[in-house]
């Protein structure tokens, strides 16, 4: 069985309201998007950076942190990806999917919070190559979609299409800053702890 996590936001208001919600609903999370995305980005621009956020015991640099974290969210983002297609019916899956893509999803971002936190207190939004200004690019892309599907998670009447958009917008980006750092950090490093 699935879930349809849209359940209560896809039944039209009834003929005597007489109005559908219009698109103007969804302009509060597009602007906390982008206000999210440019302060991201603006204080990563004019803050110092400071070389160092946080190391942590037995890794060997603050690059093998931050790469080894940002692997483990990459991990549940994948898990996330898995359980969306899983509770809109698209994949197979037990009937606990919801509860996996919603825990998934918040683990996936707590244990991303710190990268973000080292990558704009310990290194800015950077743009020396394309590789690093797409990293950054994206980072603070990454946070404001993530805050407009928080949002809109709890907005009512949604159209079906939209969660689906806005969750892949999030794991398009989270893939892409996974590739041009974690990936990066590997392939260049090795992988070390």
């Amino acid at each position: 069985m699935t879930v349809d996590p849209n359940a209560a936001t896809q039944s039209w208001p009834s003929p005597e309201t007489g109005r559908r919600p219009g698109p103007a609903r969804y302009l509060i999370p597009a602007l906390v998007a982008a206000a999210v995305a440019v302060a991201l980005g603006a204080y990563g621009k004019v803050h110092d950076p400071t070389g160092t956020a946080f190391n942590l015991a037995g890794f060997s640099s603050t690059g093998a942190v931050k790469s080894w974290l940002a692997t483990v969210a990459f991990f549940f983002a994948i898990v996330q990806l898995v359980s969306a297609l899983m509770v809109y019916g698209k994949l197979p899956g037990p009937s606990w999917s919801a509860t996996l893509h919603r825990w998934s999803g918040r683990v996936a971002f707590l244990v991303a919070v710190p990268v973000a936190v080292h990558c704009l207190y310990a290194l800015g939004f950077q743009s020396y190559e394309s590789r690093v200004l797409w990293h950054s690019l994206l980072g603070c892309f990454f946070f404001g979609v993530f805050s407009a599907k928080m949002l809109l998670l709890r907005s009512e009447r949604l159209p079906g299409w939209l969660l689906p958009i806005v969750g892949g917008l999030v794991f398009t980006a989270l893939t892409i800053l996974w590739l041009t750092s974690a990936l990066w950090f590997f392939r260049t490093f090795g992988v070390t702890t």
